[in-house]
């Protein structure tokens, strides 16, 4: 991947250093490893970070490594590709699959199948998914082919650019179409995976919409203004409104209905957004509710 930038008069005599970081956006860490590599020209020059660039000079950066993943087993499955070309790849993810793998789940993981996916094309890279999902939820799930994607995908969540939706189906009943959770999150203590609300925590933020309304559960969509683990799942405890089959973070009045639903929580990541990291092109991927969603709902409609 090559990233281009043709100098104007406002950016004349500026360090190419200056160049990259602001308005390539390149992070420091990878600017010094482009640096030891050769990988930045100037007019087709390899140049030093502390050239002074000319108006009509065309500085490149050439994001092109070869990356080992030694602790990622490659191992081929049939992966659901949305998109992918050579910034990044996004996957729909099916429920019961962990993205990247632990000691518990060594290979069977997306990242397995995501290595022998691209090393069968010649493309040794690190897997990079640029946010993650549960094992039990399902959809769209974005993995970056190099830093420079990655880190500019970052930068988009802070911006709120990148915008992720999610839709799922809760306990209970509402009488707003719309609403607002905004309630700090924090690990739970003595707790390694577990997350619950509180004042000392993290800002939390969750939009929702309620999509159907049933008799004593309902579909929302879910739009995410932060991105913490669990986010989903905790508000929804917090609000009185458990994901429908979710064991961790159900309410004890909620235990006993619905069971056997959905043998999970039912919830799915179903349009990401953001601009593409080169073009600059707004990207929308859509994963479908999968079967198991589908189901439910029929059930509850009847």
């Amino acid at each position: 991947m090559k990233l281009v930038l043709k100098i104007s008069a406002e950016d004349s005599a500026k360090t190419v250093k200056h160049l990259l970081k602001t308005r390539l956006h390149i992070s420091e860490r990878l600017i010094k490893k482009l640096k030891r590599s050769g990988r930045i020209m100037l007019n087709s020059v390899p140049v030093h970070v502390n050239a002074r660039v000319s108006e009509g000079d065309i500085l490149e950066a050439l994001i092109e490594f070869e990356e080992e993943n030694e602790d990622i087993v490659p191992e081929k499955m049939d992966l659901d590709i949305i998109c992918e070309d050579d910034c990044l790849i996004a996957i729909n993810k099916p429920p019961d699959t962990v993205v990247h793998p632990t000691v518990r789940h060594f290979t069977g993981t997306v990242a397995n199948g995501l290595r022998h996916h691209l090393l069968s094309k010649g493309v040794k890279t690190l897997i990079r998914p640029v946010s993650r999902l549960d094992r039990d939820t399902s959809g769209v799930i974005v993995f970056a082919l190099n830093p420079y994607v990655q880190n500019e995908l970052i930068r988009q969540m802070h911006d709120n650019t990148y915008q992720k939706e999610y839709l799922g189906i809760v306990h209970g009943t509402f009488t707003s179409a719309s609403g607002i959770i905004d309630l700090p999150i924090e690990r739970l203590p003595g707790s390694i995976m577990l997350r619950h609300t509180s004042p000392e925590g993290a800002p939390s933020v969750t939009r929702y919409e309620v999509i159907e309304q049933f008799a004593d559960c309902a579909l929302l969509k879910f739009r995410l203004i932060t991105g913490r683990t669990h986010q989903i799942r905790v508000h929804c405890q917090a609000a009185g409104h458990p994901l429908v089959g979710d064991t961790l973070y159900s309410l004890p009045e909620f235990k006993n209905k619905h069971i056997g639903l959905i043998r999970r929580q039912a919830l799915h990541s179903a349009l990401v957004s953001f601009n593409h990291p080169l073009s600059g092109s707004p990207v929308k991927l859509k994963a479908p509710l999968p079967d198991d969603m589908l189901h439910a709902l029929e059930i509850l409609r009847k």
